[in-house]
């Protein structure tokens, strides 16, 4: 994972924010707004598909592992060759997540968050800062 100031990535021309609520449920919501940004913006499917899971990851980290309140920023910036979308959430937790005992995880449903946006964002990274801490990732794709 690449750790960066968020001043370093590129500033979006289309922003979004929303406020998290700390509940189980608050992420399939989220999702379904997300969605529909998405598809405002008129995304390739498989692209889309992709920032929506990363969406889901890091909200559900945001949920699981950090104290409230915590806020999702999504914005779009188009470059010379590419276009991004950058994916933020900002709570009140630690930069990683306190250790649990071994037997608390279940390595099938936990645990694969941060591998998974790795591997679909172009670059990722978390942030510390006086307002708690970000984690973020920025998918970049052509546009068509």
């Amino acid at each position: 994972m690449i750790t960066a100031q968020l001043d370093a990535a590129p500033h979006g021309e289309v922003e979004h924010v929303f406020s998290l609520p700390h509940t189980p449920g608050a992420v399939a919501g989220i999702r379904r707004r997300v969605r529909g940004i998405l598809a405002d913006w008129n995304l390739a499917a498989d692209i889309a598909e992709d920032i929506l899971l990363v969406v889901s990851e890091l909200l559900t980290n945001a949920i699981v592992h950090a104290l409230p309140p915590a806020t999702l920023r999504l914005s779009r910036s188009r470059l010379d060759l590419y276009a991004a979308v950058r994916v933020e959430v900002t709570d009140m937790g630690p930069t990683t997540p306190p250790p649990r005992p071994a037997p608390a995880l279940d390595p099938d449903e936990h645990g694969r968050g941060v591998c998974i946006v790795t591997a679909l964002a172009t670059r990722c990274g978390v942030h510390a800062h006086s307002g708690g801490t970000s984690r973020w990732a920025e998918l970049r794709f052509t546009e068509s």
